[in-house]
């Protein structure tokens, strides 16, 4: 059972380890298993004593016999053993433990390897005070699975058990990288869900010290939201990244970032949301270094009709050669299809703005689709509170004139009511300034 170190010890081996530390030298050239008996005996002395420096002294002696030696099933066996000593103490646990992972890079077969390093998890397991290590040695046992071994599933597995961000011990640019590494994994596999709930255990503003953590929190969160198509997000997510000095300071990554901002505003469905994030975009003065990507957002901020064979057929050589758009690939397919359906309900928001009636006919013509389409995306976009719209089948004809409600009408009233009760007072004081200097005039005659 470990135990806390005592404040003083009840001897000190200090000269003792000293005297006896060459001879075990020299004795181990021979007979190294003898070497490792006579720093047993030096170790139960001191752990007896309680003489926490000279038992850490030994411990790191003791792993640096076996681990120059290459005797690394022996290191496996005693490191569970001295682990278990009844008085063991925690310090010196902890210093045998670091001192083996310092030598895990000497073990050239990688099954001895993953046996070492599944002994350090059995040991420190449910200990607190050897937790940082623990999660030290599962992350290379994580990486070895996933680049070795091939095992992406066992790999996220045991590297996604760990709760690091509850670690006290733990500085927060580990946990954030940690924590990034178990998104990664979970990204790869395909769990984006899971993903997601790992980022909720990362703060945003606490990634301002780490420039480089951040940008790959953002790339993470990209995935996740590209895998759910959420395009507001995605703006959102390259934004942030696009900000960071670093990136700003790369002439040509933070144009292939706005890039992405100007292909995923355009994608996401209208709201006041992504009118702002255009209009932001709009006003950069990187867009003017980026012509396509202009002339994109200038056709989708003017309130013009886009003619959609035209757009094709202007964009088709650049944009549709983007991944982002490519309908060759199935996300860009989907992409692809997305931007039809923008352009559609851009057009159909300028048309409600200049035509207060409107037949479905020209409606029709207007848009390129067909009269059922038509009827589809007007639904969609009257259900989503873009625009006020009624068809009337029997007549053909679609109007944009919202009818006030009664509210509004009662204050028309009102304000009516207001206006000619003002009109009527100025009236008077102008017929009583007439009278007044009539009388005035007579009274001087």
């Amino acid at each position: 059972m470990s135990r806390e170190a005592p404040l003083k010890a009840e001897k000190d081996f200090t000269e003792t380890l000293d005297e006896q530390f060459p001879q075990i030298d020299v004795l181990a050239k021979d007979d190294y298993k003898s070497a490792l008996d006579k720093l047993l005996l030096l170790e139960k002395q001191t752990r007896q004593a309680s003489d926490l420096a000279s038992s850490k002294r030994l411990m790191v002696k003791l792993v640096d016999l076996l681990a120059v030696h290459k005797d690394w099933s022996l290191l496996d066996e005693q490191i569970t053993l001295l682990s278990k000593k009844h008085g063991q103490l925690k310090d010196s646990v902890q210093t045998m433990i670091q001192q083996v992972i310092t030598h895990l890079d000497e073990i050239e077969d990688l099954d001895t390897k993953i046996t070492t390093i599944e002994t350090i998890r059995t040991v420190t397991e449910n200990k607190i005070f050897v937790e940082i290590e623990r999660a030290r040695v599962t992350r290379v046992l994580s990486d070895i699975l996933l680049n070795k071994k091939k095992d992406l599933d066992k790999a996220t597995d045991i590297l996604c058990e760990l709760q690091v961000e509850t670690y006290g011990s733990m500085e927060i640019e580990e946990k954030i990288q940690f924590i990034l590494r178990q998104m990664t994994l979970s990204n790869l596999k395909g769990d984006y869900q899971f993903s997601k709930i790992l980022s909720r255990k990362i703060l945003p503003r606490s990634l301002n010290k780490f420039a480089s953590l951040k940008q790959e929190y953002y790339e993470l969160m990209i995935a996740i939201a590209l895998s759910e198509d959420d395009y507001v997000n995605i703006v959102k997510y390259n934004l942030f990244i696009y900000e960071i000095p670093s990136v700003q300071g790369d002439k040509k990554d933070s144009l292939r970032i706005l890039k992405q901002v100007v292909y995923y505003c355009i994608l996401a469905p209208y709201s006041n949301l992504q009118n702002d994030l255009i209009s932001k975009v709009q006003i950069d003065k990187n867009l003017e270094k980026l012509p396509l990507e202009d002339a994109l957002i200038k056709q989708f901020t003017t309130k013009e009709l886009i003619n959609w064979k035209s757009f094709e057929s202007t964009y088709n050589e650049h944009l549709f050669k983007d991944d982002t758009f490519d309908p060759s690939t199935e996300k860009g397919k989907l992409h692809h299809e997305a931007l039809k359906k923008r352009v559609i309900e851009y057009n159909l928001r300028v048309i409600s703005q200049y035509y207060s009636l409107i037949k479905l006919e020209r409606l029709c013509q207007l848009l390129q689709l067909d009269q059922a389409q038509v009827e589809l995306t007007i639904i969609e976009l009257v259900n989503e509170g873009i625009i006020y719209a009624k068809i009337n089948r029997p007549s053909k004809v679609v109007n944009f004139v919202k009818p006030k409600s009664e509210n509004e009408l009662l204050n028309e009233w009102s304000h009516s009511i207001d206006l000619l009760l003002s009109d009527i007072e100025t009236v008077e004081h102008l017929i009583n300034k007439d009278e007044m200097i009539h009388a005035a005039t007579a009274k001087a005659k």
